[in-house]
């Protein structure tokens, strides 16, 4: 059930065997599916549990009273939807599910004890946090001062080392894929674009052989070539272990 959140969570530390089995169990409590379009949890509800993304997309949205809608950030398997929400009287934006997605709702007190009971976990948690905040902080970077191209080349760089963290990513021939079930007008939401100008921008990326976007995949076939028209520099994503001084000691 958890298994993406640990393969996530072991970026920065390896985990003991009753680490895992505590999230293991956490995430198998109840498990709901949500479908396309709907949403997970809504701005000004009152966050009662931790959701965890098991598989499917999903993302955080904001909307304007007049309609208009900004996706803040995509959520994928491995994700924690809002581990500190549950302590506010309400959520300040909605998430909402792109795919079928299940999710694993955590009661706060579930989640309070496995972090409470392992030094291990909650720096792990801490860690998570910190990662969510700093890719916050770059999707603004992008909004503010990057072209177009580079903001979608970036946003796929960062998506392709998200998932190949926790194992969801298809190398082959020098290529790498990933799954992107994303629509163009989401695209735009994310993206602070029009729907027109993503497209001309993805048309000009498959003309320089940045992407190929074939159905629901997205292949790169040259990462650094990519990574160099974004500017893309992975150290936001901390995915170098910096825990590793609190390795379980197992074998």
């Amino acid at each position: 059930m958890a298994t993406y959140l640990i393969r996530k969570l072991e970026q920065f530390t390896q985990l003991s065997s009753e680490d895992k089995q505590k999230l293991e169990r956490a995430a198998a409590a109840k498990v709901r599916v949500v479908r396309p379009r709907e949403d997970i949890i809504r701005e000004g509800d009152k966050p009662r549990q931790v959701n965890l993304i098991l598989d499917g997309w999903a993302c955080r949205y904001k909307v304007l009273e007049d309609g208009r809608r900004q996706i803040v950030g995509f959520l994928v398997p491995g994700d924690v939807c809002d581990i500190r929400m549950f302590i506010l009287k309400q959520i300040d934006h909605s998430m909402g599910a792109l795919t079928p997605v299940r999710v694993a709702e955590i009661p706060s007190d579930t989640l309070l004890d496995v972090i409470d009971t392992s030094p291990r976990l909650t720096r792990a948690m801490w860690w998570n946090s910190l990662v969510e905040e700093s890719i916050s902080r770059e999707w603004t970077t992008s909004l503010g001062q990057r072209e177009a191209i580079e903001r979608l080349s970036h946003l796929f760089c960062e998506l392709y080392f998200r998932l190949k963290a926790v194992g969801l990513t298809e190398n082959g021939q020098g290529r790498k894929s990933f799954e992107f079930p994303v629509t163009q007008d989401q695209l735009a939401d994310a993206t602070g674009m029009s729907t027109v100008h993503v497209n001309r921008t993805l048309q000009l990326m498959r003309e320089q052989e940045l992407i190929i976007w074939k159905g629901k995949t997205v292949t790169i076939p040259d990462l650094e070539a990519l990574m160099s028209v974004a500017m893309f520099n992975a150290n936001y994503l901390h995915l170098d272990r910096d825990g590793h001084e609190l390795d379980a000691n197992e074998p």
